[in-house]
């Protein structure tokens, strides 16, 4: 048997599967989910599901791949050979994300491009439905070729294929810039969130828990599917970077570490995220629970919004 490669060291491996579970799940689909489910009730519900099945399923899935020494699909024929289907079930579960995701990754791209000259104007709504995607009228109306946007996703997954191209090798690299750097930005961003005005309405939104939400079943759905989600658990990615780990490594002792860092950068990303939402309240004089109706709302027109809307901006 081929001898399989092994992460360079323990601090990589954690930084990649910290670098696999934290993502847009945490910047962007926490706090709108959070949002749309009650705010500070959610982060309760999230918080129970977090240690009751998720990092629980990340000890399980690093030690299939630790003890299989092998992918999803390998590991799970090992286990029983009529079982290699759930693994590659697994994987194309992750492909199909990580398709999706290079999509939303183009708007990124974008945006990043777009935010130099704050080109979505007083109308962020109008410029990202009508401009950024071109959307139209009715589902069977095709609409125009948006290039800069197929521009963004080639871009995208340059990105991801150099990533991955040595294996742990070249990923072992790239995580110390892709997890590390975002955090710094991320700082930044609580801390200009957090300062705004009529930020602490969005703060007491996010942290004031509704006890009563705790009694609706689709709030604890919610948390439960963001935990999986943003932990990346069920997908075989974790299969996977377990299957690199050498035989001195500690499978619990890392769950831990990297189930709370997925989770801790969730919960700060909300203060930046609903400081914001604050702002934009107080500028258009509403609650902040009506500020926003979608979930690219949140990234592409709210908080663009309230940049408009201000003289200091975001």
């Amino acid at each position: 048997m081929e001898k399989r490669d092994t992460w360079s060291s323990k601090s990589t491996f954690v930084l990649a599967a910290i670098g696999s579970a934290i993502g847009l799940g945490n910047i962007w689909r926490f706090p709108y989910v959070c949002y749309a489910n009650g705010g500070g009730a959610f982060l309760i519900a999230y918080a129970v599901c977090l240690l009751v099945a998720g990092i629980p399923l990340l000890m399980l899935e690093f030690g299939i791949g630790k003890r299989m020494n092998n992918a999803a699909p390998g590991s799970f024929m090992t286990i029983r050979g009529g079982f290699e289907w759930f693994g590659w079930f697994a994987v194309g579960i992750g492909f199909v994300i990580t398709t999706y995701y290079s999509g939303i990754m183009s708007y990124c791209i974008n945006y990043f491009a777009y935010s130099f000259k704050c080109a979505w104007g007083n109308d962020p709504s109008g410029f990202f439905f009508n401009d950024v995607l071109g959307i139209t009228d009715k589902p069977w109306a095709v609409g125009s070729f948006q290039l800069p946007l197929f521009i963004g996703l080639v871009i995208a997954w340059i990105w991801i294929i150099a990533s991955i191209w040595n294996g742990t090798k070249t990923v072992g690299k790239v995580v110390w810039v892709t997890v590390l750097g975002p955090w710094l930005l991320l700082i930044v961003f609580v801390i200009r969130g957090v300062t705004l005005d009529g930020a602490g309405e969005g703060l007491r939104y996010y942290l004031t828990p509704v006890w009563s939400k705790l009694l609706i079943p689709q709030v604890w759905l919610a948390a439960v599917s963001q935990v999986f989600f943003s932990l990346t658990v069920g997908f075989g990615v974790m299969i996977a970077y377990g299957s690199f780990i050498n035989k001195e490594t500690c499978i619990v002792s890392n769950a831990w570490i990297i189930g709370i860092a997925d989770a801790l950068t969730a919960v700060v990303a909300g203060f930046a995220v609903f400081g914001a939402l604050g702002h934009k309240a107080a500028l258009d004089g509403v609650p902040v629970a009506e500020v926003v109706k979608s979930g690219p709302g949140l990234t592409a027109i709210s908080p663009s919004g309230a940049k408009n809307s201000s003289s200091d901006g975001l």
